[in-house]
C-alpha cells in the first residue's frame, strides 16, 4: 500500500462528485459483463454500470450498497486522473447537510468506512485494492464557502446548496454555521426538471429528456424547438422565484445579506437572478465540485494541525 491518500466525494442525489469529476448517481446492475468496460464497476462477482440514468431517491443513502459502490467508482476515477497506484490507503472527505449531520454521521462513516478493510475490484478493466482508512465529514456547503476568501470577511452570509432533490440553508455568522436557521427545502434541480418536462407535455405534447432541458438551462447551443425552450425559460423563473420565497420564508433574508448559491443548480440562478432584480445579494459558485474540493482542503488543514 502507498501512503494514504485524500479524496473528496460528494454524495449527491442526482450526481456524484470529486475534485475532478462529476457523474449520475445511477448505477444499473448485470449479472454478466456488458458489452463495454467504460464506466463499469465490477465487485463481488457482479457488474454495474455506473453513471446510467437516476437511481431512486434515498433519502438515507446507507439503506442499500448503491452509494458504497459509487464511492468505489468515484475513488477509482480521481485514483486514474491523479496517477495513483491503485493499491493505496484512502482518507475519505465527504459531507452531509447540516440539517442530518449529527443525526447521520456515525452511521455514514461506519458505511463507508467498512472496519478499513481492503477492497478489491475492478473499474474500467484496471484492478483496484484499496483501504478506507480514515472517514472525515463536513456539513455541505459550509466547506465549500469556507474556500472562498472573498465571503470570509461578511459577518453574515446565506448559504444555500442546491443539489438534486433538496436545496440545503443555512446562515453563517463570522464563519460559524448558525445551526439554528438549517433548513432543508425539498426544491432541489430534480423538481425543477420535473416540472419543465410536465408544462412541455401538457403544452407541446413532447417528451424531453432532462440532458435536454439542462442543456437549455446551462444556455449552450443545442437544436431545441423554440416553443419549448421558451417554457423552459419561462418555467426556469418560476422555479427561482419560488425558490428565493422559500428561502424568505424559512427566516432568511436575501435582501439584507449576501446570498451564496452553490451546487447543481446554481448556474441556473447565474442565468436568472441578479443583484439588480432587488431579490438578493447573489454569489454564484457554480463549479458543481466544489463541496468536494472543500472536503479535501478541510481534511488537508486538520491533517497537518494533527501532525503538528
Amino acid at each position: 500500500m502507498s501512503e494514504s491518500m485524500i479524496v473528496g466525494v460528494d454524495h449527491g442525489y442526482a450526481a456524484m462528485k470529486t475534485a475532478h469529476f462529476s457523474f449520475p448517481s445511477g448505477l444499473v446492475a448485470y449479472e454478466h459483463e456488458p458489452y463495454t468496460l467504460k464506466d463499469v464497476l465490477e465487485y463481488g462477482g457482479k457488474f454495474y454500470v455506473v453513471g446510467s440514468g437516476r437511481q431512486a431517491l434515498q433519502k438515507n443513502k446507507t439503506q442499500t450498497e448503491d452509494y458504497y459502490l459509487l464511492t468505489l467508482a468515484a475513488i477509482a476515477k480521481e485514483l486514474s486522473f491523479r496517477h495513483a497506484e491503485p493499491a493505496t490507503e484512502i482518507h475519505l472527505a465527504a459531507g452531509l447537510p447540516l440539517t442530518s449531520f449529527g443525526r447521520e454521521k456515525n452511521a455514514f462513516r461506519d458505511y463507508l468506512l467498512r472496519d478499513g478493510k481492503t477492497v478489491n475490484f475492478r473499474y474500467e478493466g484496471q484492478e483496484y485494492s484499496i483501504a478506507i482508512r480514515k472517514v472525515s465529514l463536513f456539513p455541505q456547503g459550509y466547506a465549500a464557502v469556507l474556500t472562498q476568501s472573498i465571503l470570509l470577511d461578511e459577518p453574515s452570509v446565506i448559504v444555500a446548496d442546491i443539489g438534486g432533490w433538496t436545496v440545503d440553508l443555512m446562515r453563517m455568522d463570522n464563519r460559524i454555521p448558525n445551526a439554528s436557521t438549517c433548513r432543508s427545502l425539498e426544491l432541489g434541480m430534480i423538481r425543477c426538471l420535473d416540472e419543465i418536462g410536465e408544462q412541455i407535455r401538457r403544452t407541446l405534447g413532447l417528451s424531453m429528456t432532462a440532458a435536454q432541458m439542462e442543456s437549455v438551462l446551462r444556455g449552450d447551443a443545442v437544436h431545441i424547438n423554440d416553443d419549448a425552450r421558451k417554457i423552459i425559460d419561462r418555467q426556469a423563473d418560476a422555479y427561482v422565484h419560488r425558490l428565493l420565497s422559500a428561502i424568505t420564508e424559512s427566516g432568511l433574508d436575501t435582501r439584507a445579506m449576501p446570498a451564496v448559491f452553490l451546487g447543481g443548480g446554481a448556474a441556473l440562478l447565474k442565468r436568472t437572478v441578479s443583484a439588480a432584480d432587488g431579490l438578493c445579494r447573489p454569489v454564484i459558485l457554480d463549479d458543481v465540485s466544489l463541496n468536494a474540493k472543500g472536503y479535501e482542503r478541510l481534511t488537508e488543514r486538520l491533517s497537518k494541525n494533527d501532525e503538528q
